[in-house]
């Protein structure tokens, strides 16, 4: 599920580099550079550079999120095709839950959810009783069990960039809710961020990401993400096959073309780095297990819903939402959280409720029978399936050409990003580089 839509006022949209309609008008190059070849992000066998203002190579971290693998094989996305055979691919393992903001917090910290903090998009947490966690969330309090990698970028003194990205709005680490100033005691956000606003098309996105970047030298960003919703959103409504889905597709494709081009006119170089959070699986109204069907309402409170439900039981009413929820059921397993399988690395964090209900892919668990037919798209399902997997593509100086790696755990996206900004490999993380490096240039 993409991330809610945050309404901003017109000042707030015209903050720290924030884009505008169209493309904007054309700008003396700062470099001078011979033509990229197909694939490339800028690469040049010379460059006439200001000596005041040489461009190191930047690192861009795209999500499209939603986006599988083999949306690449639709004919609609010349532009991704040409990175990725200029670069490198994999159809890339989500964490579970194989949902939007866990995935994304774990791509920026190299953390499983369970380790992360971020366990679902909608969460709750014993230390804040009668409070529930939402994608409107801001508390740092949710946030600060984990340090996204802009933020040990920062505090080495590497400048970043947000266009949007789950949780880049939070002043990670800082102790309590901002005070009547917006001020929160020892957070730590990128030096510039935005306030995800659903509004912001593709092209204004792009726009403000190159805006950064036609900064100076000193106050230019190292390492920037980008983010884009459409894909998830549409094909939440219409499903992974629909046209309208496969339009979004195609529309995101030409917004990375927009980057492309607009990197080779700064002369700029640039390592992207381009995934998605989790796929999409085909999902109906006909195909959805009802929890009042199979456990009484009266036992339990759900925390989510969707391919899987997270609940927690009534207290004292255990024994008897047990002796229902834990049978065999059709298209739907349940565990208490400390029996999920070990595969899925998720239930020892406390903020993970008492009970896990896993549907098939394709099938929804739903508190009662939908009363409208309705068909579309959904995930949060197994890692594992196929329809889960999500796109990863890298190009630029820092990466071999043409090269596809076997599929892999999302949690090694992190630790190659700290390689390509140059910050040291960090202890404890749940993924590696070492998978990268056969398809890395020094």
């Amino acid at each position: 599920m993409a991330m809610r839509i945050i309404l901003l006022s017109a000042l707030a949209l015209t903050l720290a580099g924030c884009a505008y309609p169209g493309t904007p008008p054309a700008l003396a190059p700062i470099t001078t550079a011979a033509a990229a070849p197909p694939g490339t992000t800028g690469q040049t066998s010379s460059v006439a550079q200001r000596s005041d203002d040489a461009r190191a190579p930047v690192t861009i971290l795209v999500s499209i999120d939603g986006f599988r693998p083999d949306y690449l094989d639709r004919g609609v996305t010349p532009n991704l095709n040409r990175l990725r055979a200029g670069g490198v691919f994999a159809s890339m393992r989500p964490s579970f839950p194989s949902v939007t903001f866990p995935n994304h917090w774990t791509l920026v910290t190299g953390l499983r959810p369970d380790r992360s903090g971020i366990v679902g998009n909608k969460m709750q947490d014993a230390a804040r009783p009668g409070e529930t966690f939402t994608m409107a969330s801001d508390d740092p309090f949710w946030w600060s069990e984990s340090t996204p990698i802009w933020v040990d970028a920062e505090r080495a003194g590497i400048r970043t960039a947000t266009m949007f990205w789950p949780g880049a709005n939070v002043a990670v680490g800082g102790t309590a809710k901002p005070d009547s100033h917006g001020a929160i005691a020892g957070g730590t956000r990128p030096q510039d961020w935005q306030q995800f606003n659903q509004q912001v098309s593709g092209t204004q996105r792009v726009n403000a990401v190159l805006d950064w970047l036609r900064r100076p030298a000193a106050i230019r960003p190292k390492l920037v993400t980008l983010y884009f919703d459409t894909v998830d959103s549409v094909g939440h409504a219409n499903g992974p096959d629909a046209a309208a889905t496969i339009q979004a597709v195609a529309d995101v494709d030409a917004s990375i073309g927009m980057l492309v081009d607009g990197l080779a006119g700064l002369g700029q170089t640039a390592n992207l780095v381009i995934v998605a959070d989790h796929g999409m699986a085909a999902t109906s109204s006909t195909r959805v297990v009802a929890l009042d069907q199979i456990a009484d309402a009266a036992d339990y409170r759900t925390v989510e819903t969707g391919a899987y439900a997270s609940l927690n039981a009534v207290p004292g009413h255990e024994a008897s939402l047990e002796a229902r929820l834990l049978k065999p059921h059709d298209h739907l397993q349940c565990w208490r959280k400390a029996e999920i399988p070990a595969r899925f690395h998720y239930g020892p964090n406390p903020r993970v409720p008492g009970y896990l209900c896993l549907a098939e892919t394709g099938w929804r668990v739903e508190q009662s029978v939908p009363t409208k037919v309705s068909s579309g798209g959904s995930h949060g399902f197994d890692p594992f399936a196929p329809e889960m997997r999500a796109v990863f593509i890298a190009n630029g100086p820092g990466f071999a050409r043409g090269k596809t790696l076997a599929s892999f755990d999302n949690v090694a996206v992190a630790p190659l990003l700290r390689d390509l900004v140059g910050l040291p490999a960090k202890q404890g993380l749940d993924g590696s580089s070492l998978r990268f490096h056969n398809v890395r240039k020094r």
